[in-house]
């Protein structure tokens, strides 16, 4: 049984409000929900003609106001998020916890996806260009702001974040969360959205589906035993996407799903803060 470090997620959030001119202002409304820690995904409410900035990259906003931020899995533990409105700018300095990592130990997984030999390298690059670009979507959507539903029912058994050591090699960290469950279990999309890549048959990741949420948010399904949508397919939340498997680099029957904004892979387990009480802003 593969242990899982539990990360402390406590977390300071310190403000500080300025305006154009530097005297304080208490007029930009800034609110804020999800955890401060690494990986989490954050999503915010301001003023619907705000300007957004994280670390002085723009954030978009929806027309209605919000926006999302994503921190990776070892972001910068201080991050500064600056919100301006009509010539005023609240700039917010987020302390984010760090996390512990645990490491996991897989055996058994086919060799041939742990040393592939160079022609299987070259497919690697191939298909992850082609996840790459499933990932680039900058649409107007806005699902994240529905909380989400699970998108399988089983144990979870391998956890956002561990370091993988595959038979006995160190690989990348793992980035989803596992969900096993036998092969044929249907796989719900968490949200709605749009198909943005449907793989049967991807070198390490098997049977892939990528949907599109909306402003740089989009999930990864992995490991599917079919893939029952195709690219271009507008989902709702709940609809049945495909069914669990053990295809591509796996051991046994389970769904490996995902949450990235933009470039930035996130923690699923996190994404149930979002929809709880705004973090304190005092």
């Amino acid at each position: 049984m593969l242990k899982f470090i539990k990360t402390a997620l406590v977390a300071g959030l310190l403000l500080a409000t300025t305006h154009a001119t530097g005297e304080p202002t208490t007029d930009v409304p800034l609110q804020l929900k999800g955890k401060l820690t690494q990986g989490a995904l954050l999503l915010g409410k301001t003023a619907p003609t705000a300007k957004v900035e994280l670390n002085g990259d723009t954030v978009t906003v929806t027309p209605d106001g919000h926006f999302v931020i994503g921190f990776a899995r070892k972001a910068d533990l201080e991050q500064q998020l600056s919100v301006t409105v009509k010539g005023a700018t609240r700039t917010q300095t987020l302390q984010l916890s760090e996390r512990e990592y645990n490491i996991e130990r897989v055996d058994g997984v086919p060799q041939r996806t742990v040393t592939p030999d160079p022609e299987q390298v070259k497919r690697t690059k191939r298909e992850a260009a082609k996840v790459w670009k499933a990932r680039q979507t900058k649409s107007q959507r806005n699902d994240f702001l529905t909380p989400l539903v699970k998108p399988a029912e089983g144990r979870i058994s391998g956890y956002y974040g561990s370091q993988r050591i595959l038979n006995g090699e160190p690989r990348n960290p793992h980035y989803g969360e596992d969900i096993a469950a036998p092969t044929g279990t249907p796989v719900k999309a968490p949200w709605s959205g749009v198909v943005t890549l449907a793989e049967p048959d991807l070198f390490y990741s098997g049977g892939t589906i990528i949907i599109d949420h909306g402003y740089r948010v989009n999930t990864t399904y992995l490991h599917l035993n079919s893939v029952d949508v195709s690219v271009g397919d507008t989902i709702e939340q709940g609809d049945v996407i495909g069914t669990i498997g053990a295809t591509g680099r796996a051991t046994g029957p389970h769904l490996d799903w995902r949450v990235n904004w933009g470039n930035e892979r996130l923690d699923p387990s996190l994404l149930p803060a979002l929809y709880q009480q705004p973090l304190a802003l005092d």
